[in-house]
């Protein structure tokens, strides 16, 4: 792919949500690589989600200053902090903070990110020789074992015919070593929530974040809604970062389980499009329960709780998510790329992942059958 190079940089804010990130030395560990980011019109921002331990101080100790503050900073790019008065978890969060940002693009970065000093100019020129571009995302390693793909992203999002998440590099818990073989720029789904490139404007035109999600699946559900709007969704490996992982909620959390199942319900009605969305629920809650079944001889009872509560949750929203399903169709007609809401559907596979995975012992994204 060529692109045309830049004749001026855009704006770009850096937006970091923080909570407790003292306790497991996040902010320490990883801050300092991204004050090594190699981009000229940058800002860094960090939100702090009302944290108990003692991470405001850290930060302002590092020279970030509040962001009603403007006056020079003597640093090579400026350092914000905006304190939220509660915790309003990871989608509210974000929600909450980003009107106080000013910058043609914001990149939503997890605090247990590592990145590249050279991540941010890849992207940003990718997107500014392409209006269509809505989002963005880098290849994701883990920090703990940096030649393997990481869950959260990998090289790109993918959904399967019943909306189920995987990536190029990860199908399930099933992570790839990275050898190269996803490193083409391609037109994904969705876009990894723990380093999200997303333009401002797009952002907030469609409706930002869910609140009510908290966290999890929230960057899925906002991508769809630009695929909606006839955006792409891509990926750019030739930007890297490195990714903990499991800092909002622990990996085998009954809390995450929770999330994740009841998300992805009101994920999938929110944004499939006619009477397929209540075809793809159906099916969903008789997996999900196949799924409760697994958790059932694994003896992991409190996942099997969080099925049900997830079940009983999306249920109990159905009202609440019906006039999001009609907000949600509206907002992509009004803000859709050249006034054209066509439904784009690259990065949807056209079978089950389940099937695929489980069943038929596909263990890569390139194995898969298409």
């Amino acid at each position: 792919m060529t692109l045309s190079p830049l004749t001026e940089l855009p704006k770009v804010a850096i937006v970091i949500l923080n909570y407790n990130g003292m306790k497991d030395d996040y902010l320490a560990q990883f801050l300092p690589s991204v004050y090594a980011s190699d981009y000229a019109n940058l800002e860094l921002y960090v939100v702090d989600n009302h944290s108990t331990d003692d991470s405001v101080a850290y930060l302002k100790s590092e020279g970030f200053q509040p962001h009603t503050d403007k006056s020079q900073q003597d640093h090579d790019f400026p350092r914000y902090l905006i304190e939220l008065e509660e915790n309003y978890w990871f989608a509210g969060g974000y929600n909450k903070a980003l009107p106080y940002v000013d910058a043609d693009y914001y990149i939503l970065l997890n605090s247990d990110v590592k990145v590249a000093s050279d991540w941010i100019q890849p992207i940003i020129n990718l997107m500014e020789n392409d209006a269509q571009i809505g989002a963005c995302q880098p290849k994701v390693r883990m920090v703990a074992e940096p030649y393997l793909f990481e869950h959260a992203g990998a090289s790109g999002g993918y959904i399967d015919k019943w909306g189920y998440p995987f990536c190029r590099g990860r199908i399930f818990t099933k992570v790839e070593e990275d050898r190269g073989q996803y490193d083409d720029i391609q037109e994904v789904f969705w876009a990894t929530g723990a380093a999200l490139f997303i333009r401002k404007e797009l952002f907030h035109n469609l409706g930002g974040f869910d609140a009510d999600y908290k966290a999890h699946m929230e960057e899925i559900d906002l991508c769809w809604r630009l695929k909606r709007a006839n955006y792409k969704v891509m990926v750019c490996p030739q930007s890297v970062v490195w990714h903990v992982g499991g800092g909002t909620l622990p990996q085998h959390s009954p809390q995450k389980a929770f999330l994740n199942f009841r998300n992805s319900l009101s994920t999938i009605f929110k944004n499939e499009t006619g009477n397929q969305a209540y075809k793809i629920v159906f099916i969903r809650l008789l997996l999900d329960a196949i799924a409760g079944c697994r958790f059932l001889m694994n003896g992991e009872f409190a996942n099997i709780k969080a099925i049900i509560r997830a079940h009983w949750s999306f249920f109990a929203q159905y009202g609440k998510n019906k006039q999001k399903r009609k907000r949600t169709a509206e907002t992509v007609k009004k803000y859709a790329y050249e006034q054209q809401a066509t439904y784009r559907k690259t990065g949807v596979y056209p079978k089950s992942i389940v099937w695929q995975h489980f069943v038929k012992g596909k263990q890569t994204f390139n194995d898969l059958e298409l």
